[in-house]
């Protein structure tokens, strides 16, 4: 078991990415600020619960509806509610010039869409199985081409994989 221990000084903000997958491929984005293809998220809200924001977060910067591919309830109780619990809980160093250092405590939840995948909002590419395999570089709009970060690949082949298992 590892542990994140909390650097004295900096604090922390709970965000939820969404990895969405659809057939054999996975949605990204050039992220400007982070400047690195990176799928959709951002921060949980006041009053909001991860799976309802991961959600929101994918709709709003995609323009998709989708749903959590859920790794099934882990205790059958009538109450309280249950949501599903997110693949993995990843500790990330942010060096904003704005907001200054912090961490992310971002939650990673395993998604695909409802409905058609047709009407992408602009900048968001799928990218196929393979070329996340081999790491192949992304064409930005500039023409120029960058690989996905190791750990957006890796995290993406496990959704990939993930999404091809029988529903729970």
């Amino acid at each position: 078991m590892c542990n994140a221990p909390t650097q004295p000084g900096i604090s922390r903000h709970f965000t939820t990415t969404g990895y969405v997958i659809h057939g054999d491929r996975a949605l990204l984005h050039w992220h400007q600020k982070v400047r690195a293809w990176l799928p959709p998220g951002g921060h949980v809200e006041p009053n909001e619960d991860p799976v309802t924001a991961v959600l929101r977060e994918i709709r709003e910067e995609t323009g998709l509806t989708a749903e959590v591919i859920s790794r099934g309830l882990p205790i059958d109780v009538e109450y309280p509610l249950q949501i599903p619990a997110p693949e993995t809980i990843l500790v990330e160093d942010i060096d904003d010039p704005q907001a200054g250092p912090h961490q992310h405590v971002d939650l990673i939840y395993f998604c695909r869409p409802l409905g058609s995948v047709d009407k992408l909002k602009e900048g968001w590419r799928w990218v196929d199985q393979d070329s996340l395999i081999r790491g192949e570089p992304i064409v930005r709009t500039d023409g120029s081409g960058v690989p996905p970060p190791r750990d957006v690949r890796q995290l993406a082949l496990a959704a990939l994989q993930k999404a091809r298992e029988p529903s729970t």
